[in-house]
Formats: C-alpha cells, sequence, structure tokens
C-alpha cells in the first residue's frame, strides 16, 4: 500500500485515501470497551495511566515552566479510557476527539457523572481536526500517531501548537520502533523509531521538554515513550 523510502512514509494521494479508509474500518469492527481500546491488552490500563500521572504531575500546576488545568484535549479518544482515568481527574473541562463516533456515544455513559465536564465530542480523524487557538492547557496525543502520515502528523502538530494556552503541552505518548518505520496492514498504522518521531516533532516547530519510557509493560510489546512538547 505503501512504501517506505530511507526509512520514511511515502504515500500516494489514492494510497493516503486507502491508508485512512482502511484504519477506518477496522476500528468500526472493534468493540467499544478497554479491551478493544488497547488492542487485547485491557489489563495494561492501570499501568498506563499510572505511568502518564507521573509523568503529567511533573508538567502542570504552580512554578516555572509548569502549564494549567483549565482545559486538555484527549486526541484519538475511543471510549475516553484516558480521559476518565487521567484527564478529568486534573482538568477542569476536557474535550474528546476519536474518528469513530460509535466510541464517542459510549465515552458519554463510560465517562459517567464527570462526563458532565466534556466541553466537545468531535467526531474526526486527526488529519482534518484543527483544534481551537489558544484553549488547551494540555493536548494529549496517545496511540494515535501511527495513524497519520509525516506530513499530516507535522501539520496536525503545528494546529496543536496554535491551540496551546500560554505555557500549554503536547503530549505524545506512543510506540516508538526499535528503526526506521514499521508497517501495520491490520489496522492500517505504522510505528516510527524515536529518531523520525523527534524530526518530525522538530518540523513542526516544537521542542521536547521532557521524554521518558513507559516502564512495566510486556515484553513483547513495542516500547513506549512520552514526549512533552511545547
Amino acid at each position: 500500500l505503501y512504501s517506505l523510502i530511507f526509512g520514511r512514509l511515502r504515500i500516494s494521494p489514492e494510497d493516503e485515501t486507502t491508508f485512512y479508509s482502511n484504519a477506518e474500518g477496522y476500528w468500526k469492527d472493534i468493540p467499544p470497551t478497554v479491551d478493544g481500546m488497547l488492542g487485547g491488552y485491557g489489563s495494561i490500563s492501570s499501568i498506563d495511566i499510572s505511568g502518564s500521572k507521573a509523568f503529567l504531575l511533573k508538567l502542570i500546576g504552580e512554578g516555572e515552566g509548569k502549564t494549567g488545568t483549565s482545559c486538555a484535549l484527549d486526541c484519538g479518544a475511543g471510549i475516553g479510557r484516558i480521559s476518565k482515568r487521567l484527564l478529568l481527574p486534573l482538568f477542569n473541562t476536557v474535550d474528546l476527539v476519536d474518528v469513530t463516533q460509535e466510541f464517542l456515544d459510549k465515552a458519554k455513559t463510560y465517562l459517567g457523572n464527570e462526563g458532565k465536564r466534556v466541553g466537545n465530542f468531535f467526531c474526526t480523524g486527526l488529519q482534518e481536526f484543527v483544534p481551537e487557538n489558544g484553549r488547551y492547557d494540555v493536548i494529549w496525543i496517545q496511540w494515535v500517531i501511527g495513524h497519520l502520515t509525516d506530513n499530516h502528523l507535522v501539520d496536525f502538530l503545528e494546529r496543536c501548537r496554535k491551540a496551546l494556552r500560554p505555557k500549554g503541552l503536547i503530549v505524545i505518548k506512543d510506540n516508538v520502533a526499535y528503526e526506521g518505520v514499521v508497517p501495520d496492514e491490520v489496522d492500517s498504522s505504522i510505528c516510527r523509531d524515536l529518531e523520525i518521531l523527534q524530526s518530525l516533532v522538530s518540523q513542526a516547530g516544537l521542542r521536547i521538554i521532557h521524554q521518558e519510557q513507559q516502564i512495566n509493560f510486556p515484553k513483547e510489546i513495542y516500547h513506549v515513550h512520552m514526549l512533552a512538547l511545547r
């Protein structure tokens, strides 16, 4: 479907359309559950959230360089697993964006009473999503950048940069390949190595201010890194 040249994703316009439509088709067949969101690894959810919370608490609140807790955006939110366990407990308002309407519909019940503090449910792919300028203290992007081509990822990060409040942060948490780019034909995604990801971040005019690897995940899955950007 797409060619990898010098470790970078090169994709024609026709193949790009297929790349996105195949991914949408994949997620439409996935049950709206925590296990579904995590590709059968529902058991790692608590470890994942704990790692994310420890990372995020270093970056929010009072103090030099820290960001506020007014509003966060959950990108590729699914049924709201991260919003429920991580973002809503820390932020006054959270917006969710996901390409699958069924997941967002499920989120409205899954989030329970705290769902009243959700500002918006946006149903769209991130390649087309334009977040409101100056709205967010934190934009959380987890396990979804593999569904964006290199150019669309750079463009999206540039739009996210404009959507930050003063001192706001973008956090990417995602799988990292050992070397180069690894395609996954099953869910129509790719996994980039850290060097490529860092290069795309830089192209978007962002710099990494803090970076950590998630610990205590199963050995058979990709390493997962968290990058805070501004």
